[in-house]
């Protein structure tokens, strides 16, 4: 992907007087100056900071991503904890503090969380740096995908916290024993990457990255020759949804847990008659997650255009969200979510466009591009669903993942101000 920002507001068609991106861009340097004022005054927002984050070359999937992160509360607050351990931390062999991921991600939000200024803008070089070394697809200056980055990010840092845990134990069974590492033969065994949805087994082993964002899904089979039903439970850290033209996240979700006849060729095999009959399925949310991350699936492609083409339509999504495709014997299956942070695509196509972030701290809605920060009007939210008209191969502005928060797992009131422009119903 090769548009940076410079290159996609050049090939913004000319904008409308009630264009929020457009007013946002036009802002300009003058946002940071102005924000500071806007916020000065509100106590609610006194320890709360708001920072640009510098581009490097079409590393706007990256920033948006983070940013959204960083307003995820609980997970801000996971990776604060972490930087304070990582002072104890050291590399006993080098004498030197981890270097990672994970590592590098802790001491961005940590400078961030610590400025004396509210506003302003923070360069991630060594986050960048490294996420190029440890991944080849980030190292280069071309546009990635920002859920594809989101994937690799909180799979990565799983594995990291997996991997400590796992030293860890195996440090404290040998100091139990009298022996030290150094002196022992007793290799720890490597840590074996987890798949983004795998099969649901046990929590014993889970970091808080699984506490935060893990939820698991059943797998009900009906075989229509006997009537048993069987399930199979499998985690996800997010879900990822078909969208379609003038609908409702909540349609989409509903879609999503549609019943589907297995007929034909795709009969089910059931154990109880030893034979491929007929069978109805459906996937519905067993366990709902602490932090509810939404992908909308707008990259699609064409088999007419011989390649991927991105769908802008109208996907209307709630601040305030209750699931309904959820199994009879769901985990707290009443759980209402507030939504927290929008990663939103910029552009008409999945190669060329560009990534900015909805965000909201207390009552305040604000929008990241980059380095650029300004607060908006939480009714201009409805400006980023997409476009009502034909949605395929149109330049829009439209939300490409979501992120909601349990309110019920929330440390502060988060209902806000601004849940008239949207609700669970629609």
């Amino acid at each position: 992907m090769s548009c940076d920002l410079a290159q996609y507001k050049l090939k913004m068609k000319t904008p409308r007087e009630n264009d929020v991106t457009w007013k946002f861009f036009n802002r300009g340097a003058n946002a940071s100056s102005q924000l500071e004022k806007e916020i000065g005054s509100d106590h609610l927002l006194s320890n709360e900071h708001f920072y640009g984050l510098v581009n490097f070359g079409n590393t706007c999937y990256c920033n948006s991503v983070i940013q959204a992160l960083y307003f995820c509360r609980p997970f801000r607050e996971k990776i604060l904890q972490y930087k304070q351990q990582l002072k104890k931390s050291y590399d006993k062999e080098s004498g030197r503090e981890k270097d990672n991921l994970l590592t590098c991600l802790a001491d961005l939000f940590h400078n961030i969380a610590t400025q004396k200024k509210r506003v302003g803008t923070i360069a991630p070089k060594r986050f960048i740096t490294k996420l190029k070394k440890e991944n080849g697809i980030f190292d280069n200056f071309s546009q990635q995908d920002a859920h594809e980055f989101l994937n690799y990010l909180l799979n990565t840092i799983s594995e990291t916290l997996a991997e400590e845990k796992k030293v860890e134990k195996m440090e404290k069974m040998l100091r139990t024993n009298g022996m030290t590492k150094k002196g022992s033969n007793v290799v720890v065994p490597p840590y074996e990457p987890l798949a983004f949805c795998q099969p649901s087994g046990s929590r014993s082993d889970a970091t808080w990255i699984q506490e935060i964002f893990q939820g698991t899904l059943t797998n009900e089979t009906r075989c229509l020759n006997c009537e048993t039903v069987s399930s199979k439970d499998e985690d996800f850290l997010d879900l990822s949804v078909d969208v379609e033209q003038n609908a409702s996240i909540t349609h989409c979700l509903r879609v999503f847990s549609d019943m589907e006849t297995l007929q034909g060729e795709q009969k089910y095999y059931c154990e109880n008659c030893c034979s491929k009959h007929e069978a109805q399925k459906r996937m519905r949310i067993k366990k709902l997650p602490q932090m509810l991350a939404l992908h909308l699936k707008r990259f699609k492609y064409v088999e007419q255009m011989n390649r991927h083409t991105k769908l802008s339509y109208r996907v209307l999504f709630p601040l305030e969200l209750r699931l309904f495709n959820v199994s009879d014997d769901a985990v707290n299956r009443d759980r209402l979510y507030d939504l927290c942070a929008v990663v939103v695509h910029c552009g008409s196509t999945p190669n060329r466009g560009h990534y900015i972030t909805l965000v909201k701290s207390h009552n305040f809605w604000l929008l990241f591009d980059d380095d650029i920060v300004d607060k908006i009007d939480p009714m201009a939210i409805e400006d980023f669903f997409g476009l009502s008209e034909c949605g395929v191969q149109k330049n829009s502005e439209s939300a490409y993942i979501l992120f909601y928060e349990a309110r019920d797992a929330a440390n502060i009131d988060v209902k806000g101000g601004a849940g008239q422009v949207a609700n669970s119903s629609i």
